[in-house]
């Protein structure tokens, strides 16, 4: 079987994205695992297929690189709308559905996708004695699950080994958690993040540093934008913190940048 293919990135996250209007491509967890493998494969961080839906400009269906369907990713997302424009769905927005609902998104006049997010309702902070977490920390939920500690000295962290043992942490190791460190600069956010699914860092991640956003805005109330960087580069979010605590109107903002493509050859 030949399956065209092309790989995007956004801000270091990559991924390997299929056309798949004629839902004729169906790919097992092992192939899809060995597609990601970075020495045997294409290499990537994930890997989508853009679908036909009714009611829907396209719809989204990730999986992570371990080959399993995996929940939204962000970054992913706007990839996936700069590849839907690449490929001829030409529209000033763009409506879409993935794993945890529609979303709608644009391409701004620099470039960058803009992609909005799921409400968020529930932030748990945690204050505890627990040293094999940490004694604060937050939880929730942009579309995937995750884990925010905010540290000083992000650059000297060892994100594999700090995340891993948070992600398989009794409490998270079941359903597993993307683990997010974030430092506070004069200008900005800056985050590092060790993902469920790859079982790695990678260079960026979306739901991640719009988790981190909205953490960091707990104590502001109304429209807010946050300027974040990350190992691949600079993303944005904004946001609208309501007086009830809940936040709506989220928007990821970022390039969402090809790579290459090909042909693949499978069996």
């Amino acid at each position: 079987m030949n399956i065209q293919f092309s790989k995007y990135q956004g801000t270091g996250n990559d991924f390997i994205i299929i056309d798949n209007r004629m839902n004729d491509i169906h790919l097992s967890v092992s192939e899809i695992s060995f597609l990601c493998d970075r020495r045997k494969g294409i290499g990537a961080d994930g890997l989508m297929l853009l679908g036909k839906m009714e009611g829907f400009d396209f719809s989204m269906t990730y999986f992570n690189a371990d080959g399993n369907e995996g929940s939204m990713c962000g970054n992913g997302g706007r990839c996936l709308v700069q590849f839907a424009f690449d490929i001829g769905i030409k529209k000033e927005s763009y409506y879409f559905l993935a794993i945890d609902g529609p979303h709608e998104a644009s391409i701004d006049s620099k470039g960058w996708v803009r992609l909005k997010m799921s409400d968020v309702d529930n932030i748990e902070h945690q204050l505890q004695n627990d040293t094999s977490i940490s004694p604060e920390f937050f939880v929730t939920n942009t579309g995937s699950p995750h884990y925010i500690q905010f540290v000083e000295n992000l650059k000297s962290i060892d994100v594999y080994t700090d995340g891993k043992k948070i992600r398989f942490n009794d409490r998270f190791s079941a359903q597993g958690i993307n683990v997010n460190f974030a430092e506070q600069q004069p200008t900005h956010l800056f985050v590092r993040t060790y993902e469920r699914g790859v079982e790695n860092e990678t260079f960026s991640c979306g739901t991640g540093v719009t988790a981190v956003a909205i953490v960091s805005c707990l104590n502001k109330k109304g429209p807010q934008h946050i300027p974040i960087e990350t190992l691949g580069g600079y993303l944005a979010v904004t946001c609208n913190h309501k007086e009830n605590g809940q936040f709506d109107d989220i928007w990821l903002l970022g390039p969402g940048t090809f790579v290459f493509k090909g042909t693949l050859v499978l069996p």
